[in-house]
């Protein structure tokens, strides 16, 4: 119900952008987001967005460099990534809720997850 793709092998000072497209019971969602894990490393927050606001938060690590987004008419998501560092590379999961409120917006706990799409960075 939610399909990630745009992820690839790129070097440092580049960018992404990555989509998301939700179908069936994940479109129209409340707060849509995108997480990352990196090897050995637990998941970790980057951005969300309130669907209907627009309203937007993003975790220090990628503020100023990443920017999340929503086209409504498509159902899909996107996370454009500018300066990519060599610590930027994860598989980069999105997801989506209809339960998380907006003071709960970095939580992990999403009802629905795209498959993860990989970005590799080399310095």
């Amino acid at each position: 119900q939610l399909q990630a793709s745009g992820g690839g092998l790129v070097q440092a000072g580049d960018s992404l952008r990555l989509s998301c497209i939700a179908s069936g019971r994940a479109a129209g969602y409340y707060v849509a987001g995108w997480l990352r894990q990196a090897p050995g490393k637990e998941r970790e927050f980057v951005a969300v967005i309130n669907w209907r606001s627009g309203s937007t938060d993003y975790a220090d690590s990628v503020k100023g460099r990443f920017a999340i987004s929503r086209d409504n008419a498509k159902n899909t998501m996107y996370l454009q990534m500018n300066s990519l560092k060599a610590e930027d590379t994860a598989v980069y999961y999105c997801a989506a809720s209809w339960r998380i409120i907006w003071s709960s917006r970095r939580t992990p706990s999403y009802e629905y997850w795209g498959q993860g799409t990989l970005v590799t960075v080399s310095s």
